[in-house]
């Protein structure tokens, strides 16, 4: 594995992780209506930082290998929407608007997997825990939104 890359990889996906602590989930969200099956909060950045180490794994992988554009840009459409969901639902308090990024999101990362999954079965399955936790975060997100429908609100 080139650690050049990793490295680069790393940094975006570090850099995605920053709008988890720029906007933070606080009291609005744990006034929210959630389904009886939403992870615990620690459950959160101890997930990502595992999914974002593997991603940058997987992506160091492919990245020099013959014939990976279409799986790069896949990689890029994912991290792009990874960084965008954070400031939309916590940000901007946009829970319908977050699920639609989340929707964009599972694409992308579906996307990336049968692409990584084509070119290198180790940076694929890498990604096959990153599908299941969009899955999982996607029916949160949607779950959120059906049960508190007139919850929008503008961020103070």
């Amino acid at each position: 594995m080139d650690w050049g890359l990793f490295a680069i990889f790393l940094a975006a996906c570090g850099a995605a992780a920053t709008t988890g602590s720029m906007f933070m989930p606080g009291e609005w969200y744990r006034a929210l209506s959630k389904p009886p099956w939403t992870p615990p909060n620690w459950v959160f950045p101890v997930v990502w930082t595992t999914l974002y180490i593997s991603s940058a794994v997987a992506a160091a992988r492919v990245a020099p290998l013959e014939g990976s554009a279409h799986a790069m840009a896949f990689w890029a459409m994912q991290i792009a929407f990874n960084t965008l969901w954070t400031p939309v639902f916590f940000g901007l308090r946009r829970i319908k608007a977050g699920f639609v990024v989340m929707i964009g999101l599972w694409i992308a990362v579906a996307g990336t997997t049968v692409t990584f999954l084509q070119l290198d079965w180790i940076a694929g399955a890498l990604f096959v825990p990153y599908l299941i936790w969009v899955s999982v975060a996607g029916a949160l997100n949607g779950s959120v939104w059906m049960r508190n429908p007139n919850a929008v609100q503008p961020a103070e």
